[in-house]
């Protein structure tokens, strides 16, 4: 083969192989879109925005696929940003948003809560938050120290809430 034809023939190859590695993906998908469950499981998907690194979050995301879940975690560098666009007031927040169906769940809030409220679907509700980080809330188990007392929250769109469990 003389050289011309190697040379060609090289070219060629690098522009398919190039064009392979970085043409646009078909799917369209945002920084906060969620992902495509499995379609092998019959798990509720659950897509939780969280800080990278975060482990009580991780744990909180483990006790969920324990359950009837399957939690994809989403490190993403800012929180608040999703926090906001999904409907969090800021007084309820907590260290991670998750969204389950068209609710966020904001926080270390108990699998029975989740449970319930999609079975009830409550009139007007946009999600449930544990404010902050209580010891002994999912995820947050400390051994040797006792369990904080804490609340549940039910967030409505026009923006109340109300208590929706006590622990």
């Amino acid at each position: 083969m003389s050289n011309n034809k190697i040379l060609i023939f090289g070219l060629l190859f690098t522009i398919g192989f190039g064009a392979a590695l970085f043409w646009p993906k078909n799917e369209v998908e945002d920084e906060y879109s969620a992902t495509v469950s499995s379609a092998s499981t019959n798990k509720i998907e659950v897509v939780m925005y969280k800080n990278p690194g975060c482990q009580c979050c991780t744990k909180w995301a483990a006790l969920m696929n324990d359950d009837q879940f399957e939690v994809i975690e989403k490190p993403i560098p800012n929180l608040m940003e999703v926090k906001r666009e999904k409907g969090v007031p800021p007084r309820f927040e907590s260290c991670h948003t998750a969204m389950v169906g068209e609710y966020f769940v904001e926080g270390h809030v108990p699998i029975e809560d989740v449970n319930r409220l999609l079975e009830e679907k409550p009139e007007g509700a946009i999600g449930l938050t544990v404010p902050g980080m209580p010891i002994g809330s999912p995820g947050m188990e400390v051994p040797g120290r006792e369990a904080d007392s804490y609340d549940v929250y039910l967030v409505k769109k026009d923006g109340s809430t109300e208590v929706f469990s006590s622990y």
